[in-house]
């Protein structure tokens, strides 16, 4: 299984220093890296400039080569050797699960077999599903960055795989200094990277792991063949988007003891501050919510309504404070929305007893 990238293929932007570190498993196994460099296009003088980057394709080929040639898909970092298909072995044995969560704790459970040096586990609390990564041996510092981003890369591409759906991370962690390409975190783990952890690991929203698998061992066999455009650059698609947008624009909970729920806020619910929100330019927010069947502005009406529907049987606040706190200039355009959204006037649906509401007729 080739190491999962992250980038645009034709974009030089892969660290120089994940090159070298593939390099240092060569020497490591004292063998000559130059066939490998060669066969990725990029010229050995190059491996030892600080700042160079190289492509995509440049790093999957490398990689390809690297774990073939050295039969160790850990490239050197453990103990003991990772012989070439130990990562295919992963994914066929969690395969069979009915669901996401299943997977990844059969992922963590069988990677221990391969080498007790890390473990990986995942913790969910309050809603938030985290993957971490234990070191249980100190690992080469040669070797240390390079594997512990490939670990969690591993798996999260998998798992986007697997359910056909990119998993938008809330934070990743990583218990070393910021490197100097520490600008490519932010294109490796799209959200809150933060640097000088008590260890590695990656949350994302807990229900993610409820998706059921879509893939079989036909598909399986087809990806392992080539990693990169199947564990990364397809899953732009987020399956849980249209509910984290509708999140968004709900706003924050109070508690429960007698409090109301925060209004949504017009200036927050563009389409370009929640985009930012989600990590996805506003074009792709757009694109993704078509393919579920839906729009942003679809999402935004059904917020309002709900919102709306909530002030009017829970509070005694006056129809026009109600319009203006749901998004509405006034009173007249709040209510004409809402009649089309229930087939009533704001304040029938607020009197539902009143014989009056007999007259009204729904659009």
């Amino acid at each position: 299984m080739s190491s999962p990238s992250f980038l645009s293929p034709a974009r030089a932007a892969t660290p120089m220093a994940f090159v070298r570190a593939i390099v240092r498993g060569y020497e490591r196994y004292g063998v000559d890296s130059a066939g490998a460099l060669r066969a990725a296009q990029i010229a050995p003088r190059d491996v030892a400039k600080p700042g160079a980057r190289v492509t995509a394709v440049q790093f999957e080929t490398l990689n390809a080569h690297a774990m073939q040639e050295l039969d160790d898909e850990a490239l050197g970092w453990f103990t003991r050797k990772l012989p070439w298909g130990s990562y295919g072995m992963l994914c066929r044995a969690s395969l069979s699960s009915p669901d996401l969560g299943l997977a990844i704790k059969r992922w963590c459970r069988h990677h221990r077999l391969l080498t007790d040096d890390i473990a990986l586990d995942l913790q969910v609390m309050g809603g938030v599903a985290t993957l971490s990564i234990t070191e249980q041996r100190p690992l080469d510092k040669a070797f240390r960055e390079f594997c512990l981003v490939s670990s969690l890369r591993f798996l999260h591409g998998y798992a986007c795989w697997a359910i056909d759906s990119r998993i938008s991370l809330r934070h990743a962690t990583f218990p070393f200094a910021a490197p100097s390409h520490r600008d490519a975190y932010a294109l490796m783990f799209a959200g809150d990277v933060r640097f000088d952890a008590a260890r590695a690991s990656y949350s994302f929203d807990e229900r993610y792991l409820a998706l059921p698998l879509q893939r079989d061992e036909r598909a399986l066999r087809t990806m392992l063949k080539r990693a990169l455009p199947l564990t990364v650059l397809q899953y732009r698609r987020d399956r849980l988007l249209g509910q984290r947008v509708r999140e968004l624009m709900r706003g924050p909970a109070d508690s429960e003891a007698g409090s109301h729920a925060t209004a949504p806020r017009a200036e927050s619910n563009t389409a370009d501050a929640l985009a930012s929100a989600l990590n996805v330019s506003a074009r792709t927010l757009h694109r993704q919510l078509k393919d579920e069947g839906t729009s942003l502005q679809s999402i935004k009406n059904e917020v309002r309504r709900d919102e709306a529907q909530r002030q009017l049987r829970r509070t005694t606040k006056p129809i026009k404070q109600i319009a203006l706190a749901v998004g509405f200039r006034n009173e007249k355009s709040f209510a004409r929305a809402f009649r089309d959204w229930t087939g009533m006037t704001p304040g029938a649906f607020r009197r539902p007893g009143d014989p009056a509401n007999s007259r009204i007729t729904p659009a």
